[in-house]
């Protein structure tokens, strides 16, 4: 029970803080160069994207893998 708790707290937090890291670098680099805002924006998209399918595919693991 404990396992998975932590476990589901694992997946639930690593999204969250790559998220987080990426947002707070896209604001400093916005903030050094505002000209390339299009680019930023674009990649900032993408990272949100791709940690968030992360997530998604871990928490459907991990509920896969606590049913069976």
């Amino acid at each position: 029970e404990t396992t998975n708790l932590l476990a589901l707290l694992g997946i639930t937090l690593g999204p969250s803080i790559v998220i987080a890291t990426i947002g707070r670098n896209a604001m400093l680099a916005l903030g050094r160069n505002p000209s390339a805002a299009p680019k930023i924006q674009m990649s900032m998209i993408l990272g949100f994207l791709f940690a968030e399918v992360i997530a998604v595919i871990a928490l459907l693991v991990f509920f896969q893998v606590l049913t069976d």
